[in-house]
């Protein structure tokens, strides 16, 4: 039961610090994406990520600072197997699920409503 209460509080305080950054600066949602990618990316590098998701299993892996988890790890472990040249395949390699999934819903998504200007 506790896995779910802390999954549920370290997946919010992340979503939170989004919302703030959304609320209080100037930057946009794109550039606040990518921040968390690169947060993830970086956090993962220093070691302090993987403790993380150990900790908060779901809460840690679902937002996108878990998706810059996955490809820093895909990226060292294509490193590992495959020399220098793993850094090109590495990442997209494990997340080749992820990046597949969220194109197949999209085009579903697409298929079904029909979008209107704004």
């Amino acid at each position: 039961m506790m896995e779910y209460v802390w999954a549920f509080l370290i997946g919010g305080a992340i979503c939170a610090v989004g919302q703030v950054l959304i609320d209080y600066t100037k930057l946009t949602p794109a550039r606040i994406l990518t921040g968390y990618v690169v947060a993830g990316v970086l956090l993962s590098g220093l070691g302090l990520y993987q403790p993380l998701i150990d900790f908060a299993g779901g809460g840690a892996t679902v937002p996108l600072t878990g998706f810059g988890h996955l490809l820093a790890e895909g990226i060292r472990k294509s490193v590992e197997e495959k020399g220098w040249l793993g850094v090109f395949s590495g990442g997209l390699t494990a997340s080749a699920a992820g990046i597949t999934a969220a194109m197949l819903f999209g085009l579903a998504a697409s298929a079904i409503f029909k979008p209107k200007d704004k």
